[in-house]
């Protein structure tokens, strides 16, 4: 539970230090501010993370922050893309300024300014045990100090460890024979959240873990300019096969899939429903503060015939807003206003009542969506994230969708949260910071709401006479068999208005030999003749499932790509582009099949294919190879 916990231990080493007339610790609230040096202009989205930890948060739209530290030997680290990262001791001080002069990230040379103190006239204790927990001050539902239990182990160094995020294991899918498995089966996915996650760690100088990344997030994260659809479906599909720029021996095949644009002369209506975390640990400055933000963004977006219900979870659900038009916005933001954190976190009841209030206020031919934000960590009623699964597929028969955000760091549980949305016929973000709040309620809020297709199916099928082995590069957790192709009742991906999906093979022809091949008896009841199977051309054929949203019968599109290779140098931005952010995917993750990857490869394609760069995502995946690249180095 999220209810405050205090070892015994603790306890102990507090009061043994009364006793000898020290202080006992109650943790340090600091506070700022963080401005551009050159223009005094604030900045948001800054990191400011405890160094030797993960404790952090990041600014907002004021450039200002507030986070708890353990003691004034403590040192907080400023960073942000496009700024001179500096470093500065606590001290005496409870409100820390700091400006940031602009420059490329350039952590190796990384401005260091550190504010010595005359010697502390009190240490906090020297050596606090190892297994305690720390405490800090953070801000309740009335307003007030509290303190809470944020899970700290102390190290002898008075830094703490407070990384209790999960993630789901992905074992990466190897090589397999065309001649023995011709199909590839999976669900489409447009999630982003494992991109934005993973950029919030590089920009605080860490490495995401391998099971941080995946790669078909990596790769959707980004729009690609595929032609727009005609005719009487709504999605268009791109084909182009190259070399693979890891291993220039094998090909890489590209597929991209386009849906139709909103008619925004014609848009439904929509009953949106906002289901918000208030738990007490949902009290960082990057986690509440900074949802409540996200949702205003989204909230001035919406028309005067959208509306908008609240509900909040914490030790109990609750219902904060009733169903409100859109055009009352001070009413919807008062409300938003009104959300403290405090309690423990009763995610099932959250949901059930959510999904009650979106069925009372349903829209028959609107767009009908229970957005939930939260860090993912249920532990109250229905909290194994089984229980929680099986919840969201009962609800969503109700034809009501799902977007989770997530937010925060240091207890987020991103495998849950995948989980969830995957079940509930919806897509799945992380916000960062406001930047990916604006991308994700503002740029691409239309998108995201408007679903014009559901369970998205993709088979692929090889020809075994120019196909030796194949592997799908990502989508571990999207794989379905070759049967649910063609079963209407296996659930699978959404596609919302104006998507793009991108998916990549990686091919071994026939011509060459490969280790990655394991060696498998001969077949004795059967042969595998690649004489007789086929004098055809074609490279493989792609075929397509998709269902309309309030229909339960699948239309078919079907697509062939000739073995015809296109030199890497001719190929489509978009291509380019996806086989940069594949190869960054395979470097993060160490893969078994990264070849000859390197971060100056991807470099030299993603600079090469960065083409019209808008919004300037493109420019920061750049920024951030080369923030991996130093970091590889060290």
């Amino acid at each position: 539970m999220k209810a405050l916990k205090i070892s015994t231990v603790w306890v102990l080493a507090i009061l043994m230090s009364s006793l000898q007339g020290q202080r006992t610790f109650e943790g340090i609230h600091i506070t700022g501010k963080v401005v551009n040096a050159t223009n005094n202009t604030p900045i948001n989205g800054v990191n400011v993370v405890m160094k030797g930890s993960i404790q952090g948060t990041t600014t907002n739209v004021n450039g200002e922050y507030a986070l708890d530290v353990i003691s004034e030997k403590s040192v907080l680290i400023f960073s942000s893309l496009g700024y001179q990262t500096k470093e500065i001791r606590v001290g005496k001080r409870r409100q820390i300024d700091v400006s940031l002069n602009s420059d490329k990230p350039e952590l190796a040379d990384a401005e260091t300014i550190m504010f010595e103190e005359m010697e502390m006239s009190m240490d906090l204790m020297a050596s606090p045990p190892s297994n305690s927990k720390s405490s800090s001050r953070v801000m309740g539902a009335g307003g007030q100090h509290q303190l809470m239990s944020t899970g700290a182990i102390y190290r002898s160094d008075n830094t703490a460890n407070l990384n209790t995020e999960e993630y789901d294991f992905i074992k990466e899918t190897g090589f397999r024979e065309a001649t023995k498995n011709p199909l590839s089966t999976f669900s489409i996915d447009v999630d982003a959240a494992s991109y934005s996650n993973l950029r919030r760690v590089i920009n605080n100088g860490g490495q995401p873990s391998p099971d941080m990344v995946r790669i078909e997030e990596l790769v959707n994260y980004f729009t690609y300019d595929y032609k727009n659809p005609e005719g009487e479906h709504p999605f268009s599909i791109a084909t182009e096969v190259s070399q693979a720029p890891w291993n220039e021996k094998h090909q890489l095949v590209h597929i991209g899939l386009q849906g139709k644009k909103l008619d925004y002369e014609n848009l439904k209506a929509s009953n949106l429903v906002f289901l918000i975390d208030v738990s007490g640990s949902m009290s960082d400055v990057n986690k509440l503060p900074l949802l409540k933000s996200s949702m205003k963004l989204l909230v001035n977006e919406l028309g005067p015939r959208d509306r908008i219900a609240i509900v909040a979870y914490a030790g109990a659900a609750g219902l904060v807003l009733p169903s409100t038009p859109a055009s009352e916005k001070a009413t919807i933001i008062a409300a938003l206003d009104r959300l403290n954190s405090g309690g423990s976190t009763a995610g099932g009841a959250g949901i059930k009542l959510a999904y009650k209030v979106a069925l009372e206020n349903l829209i028959e031919d609107g767009n009908n969506r229970v957005i939930l934000a939260t860090d993912g960590d249920f532990n109250v009623g229905a909290s194994s994230t089984s229980d929680m699964v099986r919840l969201i597929e009962e609800k969503r028969k109700s034809n009501i969708y799902l977007t989770i955000t997530g937010f925060g760091m240091g207890n987020y549980k991103d495998g849950r949260m995948e989980q969830i949305s995957n079940a509930g016929n919806g897509n799945y973000f992380y916000i960062d910071n406001i930047k990916e709040a604006r991308k994700v309620f503002v740029t691409e809020m239309r998108a995201n709401l408007f679903t014009i297709a559901k369970d998205v199916k993709i088979q692929v099928e090889f020809n075994p006479a120019h196909v030796q082995a194949y592997r799908l590069i990502g989508y571990e957790n999207r794989m379905l068999n070759a049967e649910d192709f063609n079963d209407d009742k296996k659930d699978a991906g959404e596609l919302g208005a104006g998507h793009t999906v991108t998916a990549l093979y990686e091919i071994i022809p026939t011509s060459i030999q490969s280790s990655f091949l394991k060696n498998i008896d001969a077949l004795k009841y059967q042969q595998n003749d690649i004489r007789k199977i086929s004098n055809s051309n074609d490279l493989l054929t792609v075929k397509f499932r998709y269902k309309k949203p309030k229909e339960e019968n699948s239309k078919l599109i079907t697509q062939v790509l000739q073995n015809v290779a296109t030199d890497i140098n001719e190929t489509s931005n978009d291509f380019r582009w996806a086989a940069a952010v594949a190869e960054y995917g395979q470097l993060l993750r160490d893969s078994e099949f990264k070849g000859q990857a390197s971060y100056g490869q991807v470099l030299t394609l993603a600079i090469g294919a960065k083409g019209n760069d808008t919004e300037g995502y493109r420019a920061e995946f750049i920024d951030m190879v080369r923030s991996s690249q130093l970091l590889a180095e060290k």
